[in-house]
């Protein structure tokens, strides 16, 4: 069992750097780059008020400092606005502003395409309704 878990990890693994290099490629040379359209979509999932940096950077592949300096970057662009928490004037709310919620659709139809085209025509219906289980029963793996 040791040996076939470290085999489908290696694969899982070797997938997703494979996919996540096409989907990269995706982004040159468009309005935002990768981990940037990552926070405008996680954001779009989150209330209109905002998510305070530290929630954000539970859903986002980057560190919190590395997504603190993106954040910024992004506050200047215009595509995303950052305030005090009314409830902990510590915190700082990051939400999405109206030119980042439509950059967010433009780019997230043009992802989709390149979603389905890769991984849709890969697969069939049934292997990834079973794929999406998979990840999410590794994702969210039940209480111990």
């Amino acid at each position: 069992m040791t040996h076939l878990a470290v085999e489908a990890w290696e694969a899982l693994l070797r997938a997703q750097i494979t996919l996540i290099k096409e989907f990269t490629d995706d982004f040159r040379g468009g309005p935002v780059t990768m981990p940037e359209y990552d926070v405008l979509y996680t954001l779009t999932g989150c209330p209109a008020g905002g998510v305070r940096l530290r929630e954000l950077a539970e859903h986002v592949r980057l560190s919190q400092p590395g997504l603190s300096r993106l954040v910024e970057r992004m506050e200047s662009a215009g595509l995303v606005s950052r305030e005090r928490d009314p409830h902990d004037g510590r915190g700082t709310l990051v939400a999405l502003t109206d030119r980042g919620r439509e950059l967010q659709h433009e780019t997230g139809r043009r992802h989709a395409r390149s979603i389905v085209a890769r991984v849709g025509k890969a697969l069939t219906p049934a292997e990834l309704t079973e794929l999406e289980r998979l990840c999410t029963k590794l994702r969210d793996p039940p209480a111990r």
